[in-house]
């Protein structure tokens, strides 16, 4: 087989093992997963496993780290939009419920758990949590600019309650638990309504004052 076709198969098997595992997780959790049912799911030899990946550790993060590069894509165009921040902010809550029947959420957990015990896996676990509050602080800075709010609600401490929160939520979500989730989201939406009306009052007395000059 030439190189091409060596690189072209190795490919497909890599991305066969990890749609496998993929589905796996979502399935039956990293618990239920070994090297031969993750092979039979691929349709693939399981000695395979770890001569691409070297260890089951290395293909559930892989899992993970793919599937996160998907929807960081999808979380920085819509938060680009040319959109007030509040709809931004309930096009991102509505995100969580795709991501929670996706199964991407329990992909996020489940790794989360499994690198308590392992360091290596911790570091890599963390550089996904990484890029989240990467995105979020980008996004967040420039609605508190615009708000007028950003001494007050510094983006370094905002960012990881609201991280913080939404993997709460998911969690108690996961195990059946919604008692006042949508009290404290209506109480947010209130409060984001407040600083919408308060920037645009503010763009509106600026607007006024530079009419008056001109």
């Amino acid at each position: 087989m030439s190189p091409a076709g060596a690189s072209k198969k190795r490919v497909r098997t890599t991305d066969a093992l990890l749609d496998a595992a993929e589905r796996l997780l979502i399935e039956r959790g990293h618990a239920g997963i070994t090297t031969r049912t993750l092979a039979s799911e691929a349709g693939v030899n399981s000695g395979l496993v770890h001569y691409y990946f070297g260890s089951m550790e290395e293909v559930l993060v892989q899992v993970l780290e793919r599937f996160t590069d998907r929807l960081i894509k999808r979380q920085r165009e819509m938060y680009g939009a040319d959109v007030p921040f509040i709809k931004k902010w309930e096009t991102a809550w509505g995100y969580q419920d795709e991501d929670l029947d996706s199964g991407y959420t329990k992909i996020w957990l489940e790794l989360q758990a499994l690198a308590w015990n392992d360091p290596d896996l911790r570091e890599r676990v963390a550089r996904v949590d990484a890029e989240w509050r990467g995105v979020l602080t980008e996004a967040f800075s420039r609605a508190l600019a615009d708000y007028g709010v950003a001494d007050r609600f510094p983006p370094a401490a905002l960012v990881p309650l609201v991280m913080t929160f939404a993997q709460g939520f998911a969690l108690e979500r996961l195990s059946g638990i919604t008692h006042g989730h949508q009290a404290l989201l209506d109480w947010i939406h209130g409060w984001l309504e407040g600083l919408e009306a308060g920037a645009s009052a503010r763009a509106q007395t600026r607007a006024a004052k530079e009419g008056k000059r001109s």
